[in-house]
């Protein structure tokens, strides 16, 4: 076809013809379904039906007023094409998409009709001899060749004979074609679409069920390493039980410390209110400093070990409050873990079940 024309509706199917040998069976014109287009010239004013495969034109039709297309099944339709002294034959993949061609059809059919009429009547007006002769013959009816109860046309007398004629032999050709076989070949083909589906999906599923499995194991191996994580964080939670009675023991000896370094200012200030009137001698005086000098020391002491319980007290608290992040993290890292196997059950037993 040419760059003039162009396409308006486009749909595939399993493209047929019928037997020129036998009128009785259907020839297949490819092995997969193909790309049907209806196309439009502008220049001829004329509507066409074109399916390429391959290089080579499978269909190129023509569409006349006269021409009707059929649907002998849910999903194939026929129409006859006298020019190409053929009929053809179209499987479909689902009957909305046989409905939308035929629908297609009939406009591009009534589209054709409508311009053969203004083609006839611009010949009429500039030709005045040729429209009183056109009147002048009475208009005989002709049968559409796809069967009775369809649109009738009307020509002059001089096209009647011809196109009777053929318009006979294709309605004979279509009356020994077997309606049956038509059906079983097209749902032939649609089955076979269907089976080659099935078996991709098959595959598919097998597929995804071996991942499935692999991700499984995985998430048991996974599992089963959080559980002994857990079993360490309880032991660990156990041990800092031990702890707890570790600081309380601590806390304990904290406050007696306090209490004790309290009780040796109270008695270094006293001291040193009274040492004026105490230090009457020398020798009382350097017993007084070095006593003074013994509970300064002690204090210092004290201090200093009151400095590395609080110390201790603190890293104690600390690790507690890591462990026990950790023992919350691992637990949420499990619940999400057994619901994705729960959910990866529930896939497999569905899958097991279709």
């Amino acid at each position: 076809f040419s760059c003039r024309e162009q396409p308006i509706f486009s749909t595939r199917a399993h493209v047929f013809q019928i037997d020129p040998a036998t009128k009785r069976n259907w020839i297949p014109a490819s092995k997969h379904a193909l790309t049907v287009s209806y196309f439009y010239d502008a220049t001829r004013n004329v509507y066409r039906i074109i399916s390429v495969g391959g290089t080579k034109a499978i269909i190129n039709s023509t569409i006349t007023p006269n021409m009707t297309f059929t649907k002998t099944s849910q999903k194939f339709g026929q129409w006859a094409d006298s020019r190409a002294n053929t009929v053809y034959g179209l499987g479909f993949a689902s009957e909305q998409h046989l409905s939308q061609f035929a629908e297609k059809f009939q406009e591009v059919k009534e589209a054709a009709r409508l311009a053969r009429e203004k083609s006839q009547d611009k010949t009429e007006l500039t030709n005045p001899a040729l429209s009183i002769t056109s009147h002048q013959v009475l208009p005989s009816p002709i049968i559409s060749s796809n069967g009775p109860g369809e649109d009738k046309l009307f020509r002059s007398q001089s096209a009647d004979v011809e196109i009777t004629t053929e318009k006979e032999r294709l309605k004979k050709m279509l009356s020994e074609g077997s309606v049956s076989e038509v059906q079983w070949e097209a749902e032939f083909f649609s089955l076979q679409d269907n089976n080659n589906k099935l078996v991709a999906a098959l595959h598919e599923a097998n597929a995804n069920v071996d991942q499935w499995k692999k991700q499984l194991a995985a998430y048991q191996e996974e599992t089963e390493t959080l559980r002994q994580r857990v079993a360490e964080l309880e032991s660990q939670g156990a041990h800092d039980s031990s702890s707890e009675n570790n600081k309380e023991e601590l806390s304990q000896t904290l406050e007696e410390l306090e209490l004790l370094i309290k009780a040796k200012d109270e008695e270094i200030q006293m001291l040193k209110n009274q040492k004026c009137s105490r230090w009457e001698t020398e020798g009382e005086r350097e017993e007084t400093l070095q006593k003074l000098q013994e509970l300064e020391t002690r204090n210092a002491e004290l201090e200093q070990r009151l400095q590395l319980a609080e110390q201790t007290l603190a890293e104690t608290l600390s690790e507690r409050e890591k462990i026990q992040n950790e023992v919350t993290k691992v637990a949420e890292i499990m619940d999400v873990k057994i619901f994705e196997l729960s959910e990866i059950r529930q896939g497999l037993a569905k899958l097991v079940e279709s």
